[in-house]
Formats: structure tokens, sequence, C-alpha cells
């Protein structure tokens, strides 16, 4: 778990560091000669790779259907190293770059990530091998915004898009919104919901009425995690964006440039967020596991239904919509709330915020590039996705392109709807899920089309999907929510989101002295922020506040917001111009 205390060590300047490994360098010289990828990578000899991977949620040997594929295709087993299950990310991060190496395979933030590898020659240049990737120099406008400025290909893009900037990236549900167990609140009488803080007694009454689950376990509102904490509590910012804001730095900016906030201002969305949190610890609906669990344990609380709100539809509706569960009349779905304009990324024409890359150690470059090359293909699209509630799996596995269109497999209904399935031997064997891409993150928007089947890769929104999965959960919704079929239909008929275009904008690298003033800053303001969400009244909440306040602007709090604040405008600088040259 990543937790405060590994964050704040990490002062050193990540440039020095990296200056240290830059020693050995990457840069591919002007007379190279173009290296083909083009081979049957199944007959080369075993390889290993070491895959530092941001975004995982799972350490370890890639096993099962994914990794059988891999290994059958590129005779290359993945060795995933995941910050978040490692202890401690910008540690972790930071010692392997002092090594001069931090994977052979890396998938790191866009911007400053990227950028320090580049610079610190951690990175390959792959420029001999792009011309051979055809699949993806089918995205050659991200590839190059990517790279832009620098003297060679060293990233690529990932949830690339040829959809417009200003269109969402999502067909069927936004990343974040108010998902509650919509058979609960239908049994509580659909009750009207103004606000975020309108939620509260809404969540009050479910709770009461269904005090355990079906495990014979308590049930909670909220459950909550850490993993993912950063600049600022992650939890505490989803709410955030109900309301149309999102995180650069310690900065929630509105998506249509309207609004700027400092998080640890007294009014911001941010600390409302904490104080909404709070009321409802004092109200009994949190989670008391929440400080110590991770997303793992949190996940399968929602799977046993003991957790009745989700920020996210990819957290409550992929552990709990089961097939068997939405036969019931049981699930997660979006409530209406009123006041809600709910943040939506706009689709990234320039990709989204994470890269590949090569490290400049790699054994084997060709077939790494070979490997990122083949994650832009419909199959590389189908069976990276999966896991984020994106595409179906593999084809002829978990679906197969019928006449009237692709169409889940009896093993991907099972696979996919009810929960899990056992994989037959020749997929790999295990669990279904146990054996999906570990990756987490695709390297081409799920809303996209399949060239092959003419829809997009998203399952949701196949014509066979919407019509075999009618059920009373969503019969039920779809009545109360003015006739919509899917949650994006509800909101944009309701005028209910805002898009941010997609600008593929990435924060440039923080100065040294910033770096150190932000790793201390941000673990002083998560940790007051758990101890805020848990306090034991009103009075203790603000005295907190005012700590957190106090203590921050002694390290320097200020200075970095300046930074982060000027990030924030160049951002929405940058969404203009995508918008007004491609949207």
């Amino acid at each position: 778990m990543r937790s405060h205390k590994a964050i704040a060590v990490v002062v050193a300047p990540l440039l020095g560091i990296l200056s240290l490994a830059a020693c050995t360098g990457s840069g591919t010289p002007d007379d190279v000669e173009v290296v083909s990828i083009d081979q049957d990578w199944s007959k080369a000899e075993p390889l290993t790779i070491d895959v530092f991977d941001v975004p995982a949620n799972y350490q370890g040997i890639q096993s099962g259907w994914f990794g059988k594929i891999v290994k059958d295709k590129f005779n290359m087993e993945l060795n995933i190293i995941a910050p978040n299950v490692a202890g401690g990310g910008d540690t972790l991060y930071n010692t392997r770059v002092a090594a001069g190496e931090l994977g052979d395979l890396v998938i790191v933030g866009k911007g400053k990530q990227a950028d320090e590898l580049v610079e610190g020659g951690l990175l390959l240049d792959a420029s001999p091998y792009y011309e051979s990737m055809k699949n993806a120099s089918e995205y050659d406008t991200a590839v190059q915004k990517l790279n832009e400025g620098k003297d060679g290909i060293y990233g690529f893009p990932t949830s690339a898009s040829t959809l417009k900037p200003t269109e969402p990236g999502q067909n069927i549900d936004p990343t974040f919104g108010p998902f509650l167990r919509w058979d609960y609140y239908a049994e509580a009488g659909y009750p009207e919901i103004g606000t975020l803080e309108d939620l509260l007694p809404v969540l009050k009454e479910m709770q009461d009425a269904h005090p355990k689950a079906d495990n014979g376990k308590p049930t909670y509102a909220i459950s909550l995690f850490k993993d993912w904490d950063g600049n600022m509590m992650v939890m505490a910012k989803q709410p955030t964006t109900l309301y149309g804001y999102d995180e650069i730095g310690f900065v929630l900016a509105k998506a249509d440039g309207s609004d700027y906030q400092s998080i640890i201002d007294s009014d911001s969305e941010y600390v409302r967020t904490l104080k909404f949190y709070n009321e409802a610890n004092q109200m009994g609906l949190v989670d008391p596991e929440s400080t110590t669990q991770n997303y793992d344990t949190m996940f399968a609380k929602y799977q046993s239904g003991q957790v009745l709100l989700s920020w996210w539809p990819w957290l409550g509706q992929s552990a709990y919509n089961t097939e068997q569960n939405m036969a019931e009349g049981k699930g997660f779905q979006i409530v209406p709330m009123e006041d809600q304009k709910i943040f939506t990324y706009g689709a990234e024409a320039y990709g989204g915020g994470l890269v590949y890359g090569i490290g400049s150690k790699a054994e084997d470059p060709a077939r790494i590039a070979a490997f990122i090359d083949w994650l832009y293909t419909p199959e590389g699209v189908s069976v990276t996705s999966s896991d984020t509630m994106g595409a179906a799996g593999p084809e002829d596995l978990t679906w197969e392109d019928g006449p009237d269109g692709p169409v889940l497999t009896d093993f991907g209904r099972k696979a996919i709807l009810e929960g899990d399935a056992d994989v037959p031997a020749d997929w790999g064997g295990g669990k279904y899920k146990d054996g999906g891409s570990a990756l987490n993150v695709s390297a081409v928007l799920p809303a996209e089309v399949d060239p092959n089947t003419g829809h997009p890769y998203n399952y949701k929104s196949w014509p066979s999907y919407l019509e075999t999965t009618a059920n009373p959960l969503t019969e039920d919704w779809s009545e109360h929510m003015d006739g919509a079929t899917t949650t994006m239909e509800y909101l944009e008929e309701n005028d209910q989101l805002i898009v941010a275009p997609g600008s593929g904008f990435a924060a440039p690298t923080d100065p040294a002295e910033i770096e150190a003033t932000r790793n201390q800053v941000k673990a002083s303001i998560v940790e007051h922020s758990w101890k805020m969400a848990f306090a034991k009244d009103d009075a203790e909440f603000d005295a907190l506040l005012a700590q957190m306040q106090e203590t921050v602007n002694g390290l320097g709090y200020e200075q970095v917001l300046e930074v982060d604040m000027t990030n924030a405008k160049a951002q929405n600088d940058a969404r203009v111009a995508v918008a007004d040259e491609l949207g």
C-alpha cells in the first residue's frame, strides 16, 4: 500500500538522480539503418522482460490467458513491476531510476516522468523500428505530438483516438459519476438528490434497510482505499468531478477553464468532499477498514454487495453487475443528482496521460517494439482493454463476429456478465479475471470502431449486447431516467456533462526544488486529509484543516501552487487550441 511516509522521504531532485544515469545514453545515431520488426516472434528465443507499469494493480509474472497470448505470439513473459503494489510509487521509481534502469518496457506518465526518462537516457529512441510499426503509425499524429521537441521516437501514446477531441471519449458511461445500488435506491422510493450532500440521507436509509450483505458481513455506504493517493487523497478528488473539476497538481481545474481552485482553500471542492466523508463517517456510513485496506480488498467488498456507492462505473458495475444480479434487479446505476455537471474527458486526439516506452537497456528492443505495435491492433485492443470495462477480450473465447455484428459467446457471457469463468486449458486455464491483462491501460480508446467488425471495441455498445442484456435492473433504471438506454445518453440529454477537449496536454517537469517541496507537501496533505475524513466531530475537522493549511504553507505550498496554476491555465489553452484545430 502506498503510504505518505514513503512519499515524504523522497526529496532527492529527480533530475539530479537522472543525471547520474545519463551516462548510459540511449540516443540513436542519425545514420542508423531502419530495423524491421516484421518476423515470426513466436520462434524467437524465450524472453522475460521487466515492465515498469505505473497504473498496474498486480505485480509479478503475467499469467493466465493474456500471458498465454503474449507467450504464443512473442515467446515472451511480462514481469510486471507495479508501484501501486510495491509500497510507494515514488520510492520505487526513484530507486530504479538511480540504478540507471527502470524497465525493459515502461508505462509511465506523459510529460514529467517521460521527459525525465528521456533526459536521463533511460528510454530508447525507437525511430529505427517505427517505420515498420504499421499499427502504431495509424496514430502518427499522436506519436509525433508526444515526441515533439525530442530528437527521436521515445514514447507511444495510450488511449489514442480518431474521434473529435470535443466529443466524449466514452460512449456508455462517463469515467466518473454517483453510481448507487439502484435496487436499494428504488426500494427507498427514488428520492430526489439535489446536491452531493443530499446523497447522505439517501445512503443512510439504504444502509439502515440493509445492514448486512448476502455474505452476512456489514454493509457500508462508502468504502475507501489509499493505494492511489498522490498530490491528494485520491478518493476525495473523485466527487469534485461531479461538478466539472479534475486535478492538475494541487489545483482543481474546471473542464471549461472557468474556475481554478487551490485544493487546501477552506471553500474548495476538495475540502467540501472531505467534509462529506467526515459527515458520512459520523453517521456510521464509512467502512472503518478504509484506512488500512488496499484496492483489491475493497473491490472484493463491492463484489459481495457490502458497498453501496461507487464514484466510478468500472468499480461498482464491474464488481457487482453480474448477469445473475441484474436478472434479480440488483446492481449499480447512476442516480439523477440535480446539480451535477460531470467532468468527462474528450477523445484524446494526441493520446491519454500515459505512454509506452522501451528501456534503453532492453535486451531485445525490436521484440518489445513489435509488442507495442501489436497493442494497437484490433486483437491487442480487445485483449488489453477487457479489465477496465472496455473491450470484450479475446475473439473466439469471449466473443465472435456474427452476421449481424459481434456477440458474446456463452463463455463470454459467463466470464463478463456473470462475474468470472474457468478458462479452457488451451487458452491458459485458471480464472478469467485472474488472467486478464495486468497492464491496466489500452493503446486505443475503446470507443473507437474495430475495423474488422464495424462496431466499437466497447462491447456495451454492441446491438447484440443491448438487445440480449435487457434485464429488470436496466429496465427499471431506464423507466426512471427519461427512457435513456445508457448513462451517457441520459447525461447528454439533460445537459449534465462538461467535456474537457482531449488535448493530450502534460505538465512539464518540475524544477528540482519544486519537486522536492511537492513531495513534502503532498505527504502532509494526504496525511491530514485522511485524519479530517475520520475526525470525531466538526471542531476536530476544522482544527485539522487549519493545521494542514499552516503546515503546508510553511513547507512552501504557495510556490508549488504557482507552478500548478500556470500549468492548469496552459492545459486550458491547449484544450482551446485543439478544439479550434480539430473539434
